[in-house]
């Protein structure tokens, strides 16, 4: 006989338990989840205990729903049912229940940035009435991406310079209040506000403004914007000088189309690997 129930904050162990079960064997690669990874979770990308699920078998955990609310809507961090009890409606009853619970409490807005090579998961939400909504790629700049050359290139007057910035100076700047309404749960500006204390960043500054800047973390780029005509040399200028710090890869994942240009980030040396689907559905009572 199984059984569903939605979680409390003091189900994280249960939480826990149940991703090691159900979502690591398709992920083996993955460190395991510790509770210290998920109450990260919890603080970068608002992951709500109250909308996680977990199924049961008996006693044991034999599929989860991990899900995270903000004002715009609840993303599907992660949902999984054990390779052994597949194909026996557990994942849609997990998706419908939470639909139900968010019709009444809201937001209603659920999305779910699903990996294109996961077929099964997106049968899924295809069949659960989710809409496919947008492409999200991942780009990889490897190696210096021909931008060395640009070490010297003028930045347009003596007064720029390339600055530290932190997501503190940059909200006192008004700049993350403009950020692109596109753009994937985990590269937010709740996320990046969530983070500074462990987000490193430069910027180009003249005497008057910021005119661009990038926030990273290990290489993964977070933000990256530039505000002027001539952005290409002020964006290599920035890709060089964290290059020249030790920074010989580039990810800069879950771009939207609107939000970056494909040609434009193919001109900084960027390259397509891989990618995300992005799905969407309006919570509605089963």
């Amino acid at each position: 006989m199984s059984a569903y129930r939605f979680c409390r904050t003091d189900d994280i162990a249960l939480l826990v338990d149940a991703l090691n079960r159900c979502w690591s064997p398709y992920f083996p690669d993955e460190p395991p989840m510790t509770p210290g990874a998920f109450k990260r979770s919890i603080r970068d990308l608002q992951v709500w205990c109250s909308s996680c699920m977990v199924a049961f078998s008996g006693s044991d955990p034999i599929g989860v729903l991990i899900g995270a609310k903000r004002p715009s809507g609840t993303l599907i961090h992660k949902i999984a049912v054990h390779p052994d009890h597949r194909r026996q409606g557990h994942g849609r009853h997990l998706l419908d229940s939470l639909g139900s619970k968010l019709a009444i409490l809201g937001p209603p807005r659920i999305v779910a940035e699903v990996p294109d090579a996961l077929a099964p998961a997106r049968a899924l939400f295809a069949i659960a009435g989710f809409v496919e909504e947008a492409v999200l790629t991942d780009y990889v700049l490897e190696g210096d991406g021909g931008f060395a050359r640009h070490e010297r290139a003028p930045l347009g007057g003596a007064s720029r310079m390339v600055i530290p910035v932190s997501v503190d100076d940059l909200e006192a700047n008004g700049l993350l209040r403009d950020a692109h309404p596109q753009i994937c749960w985990e590269r937010a500006v709740e996320t990046l506000r969530a983070r500074k204390d462990e987000l490193e960043g430069l910027a180009v500054a003249s005497d008057e403004r910021i005119e661009a800047y990038v926030l990273h973390s290990e290489g993964e780029i977070l933000a990256f914007r530039s505000f002027v005509e001539d952005s290409e040399a002020r964006l290599k200028q920035l890709l060089f000088q964290l290059y020249a710090r030790g920074i010989k890869t580039f990810r800069f994942p879950k771009v939207y189309p609107a939000e970056v240009s494909k040609e434009w980030l193919e001109t900084l040396g960027f390259s397509p690997a891989g990618g995300h689907l992005l799905y969407a559905a309006t919570a509605r009572s089963q």
